[in-house]
């Protein structure tokens, strides 16, 4: 399950095994629906937060966290992911600055506490659906769940991108070009020297924003689709499946493999 629309993504994420992930970045705002298994969060504050089946987690624009997703036994996890672009979290809570809410933190709707599944009913009725609507009717009805979630005293706003997430932004829209730190200092209108000193305050170079931008993007398509992991390491500009299962490995310790095959 897939729908994609100009500012509006919907996925279903599954995952064969329990799982941790370090250091992931959400480029843009996604709400998760956990379905079976559940999911914890540890936040770049060191807050530790845990999901449920049913519950939803909000992650703002710009979040870097560590996530492990942990399968229930011989059903493995599943989740369905819905991401939006800031215009849309603009349209519906306003550009409100950060320092006006703690609406760049992770947050968890609980499904005892809340609506979530009448807000997972409206987004799973609209997909199934959406051959038979209109695109302006799509697109307004895959919002609903921002405005349920307004209803519920939610707020959720966006944050200035920094340098190198604005630098995995413009990667990750061609991961099979041969980027390198130069012509990417040139599209940010600055020299090499200066790109890498203002990288350097991140603590975080250019090669390793490179890699694990790929890598990322590796992890979601596995996730999120039925491609053959070779055809995953090429789009995401790895040579061959054993270089990226290699590299998948050392950073996230477990293989391609592993994330879609169910332990017996």
């Amino acid at each position: 399950m897939e729908t994609k629309l100009k500012n509006i993504s919907v996925f279903q994420i599954s995952q064969a095994t329990t799982a941790t992930f370090i250091d992931l970045y959400f480029q843009l705002t996604c709400l998760i629906f956990i379905q079976n298994g559940s999911k914890t969060i540890l936040d770049s504050q060191g807050n530790r937060i845990t999901g449920q089946k049913n519950d939803l987690f909000i992650f703002p624009a710009g979040s870097l966290v560590t996530i492990q997703n942990r399968a229930k036994l011989d059903q493995g996890y599943l989740a369905i992911g819905i991401s939006f672009h800031n215009e849309k979290i603009h349209r519906i809570f306003g550009k409100s600055k950060v320092s006006d809410h703690h609406s760049t933190e992770i947050q968890l709707v609980e499904n005892g506490k809340h609506s979530n599944d009448v807000i997972l009913s409206i987004l799973i009725d609209t997909i199934k659906n959406k051959n038979h609507l209109p695109p302006e009717i799509l697109e307004n009805r895959l919002i609903e769940p921002l405005i349920w979630l307004k209803q519920l005293g939610f707020f959720i706003s966006t944050q200035d991108e920094n340098l190198w997430s604005q630098i995995k932004n413009l990667i990750g829209t061609d991961l099979m070009r041969n980027w390198n730190s130069r012509d990417v200092a040139q599209y940010f209108a600055m020299s090499e020297a200066t790109m890498r000193r203002r990288l350097a305050k991140s603590k975080i170079g250019f090669a390793k924003i490179l890699l694990n931008t790929r890598l990322e993007n590796g992890l979601f398509l596995l996730q999120t689709t039925d491609m053959q992991i070779i055809e995953i390491a090429l789009e995401c500009g790895f040579k061959s499946s054993s270089h990226f299962s290699e590299t998948f490995k050392k950073r996230f310790n477990i293989t391609p493999k592993e994330i879609r095959k169910l332990k017996k």
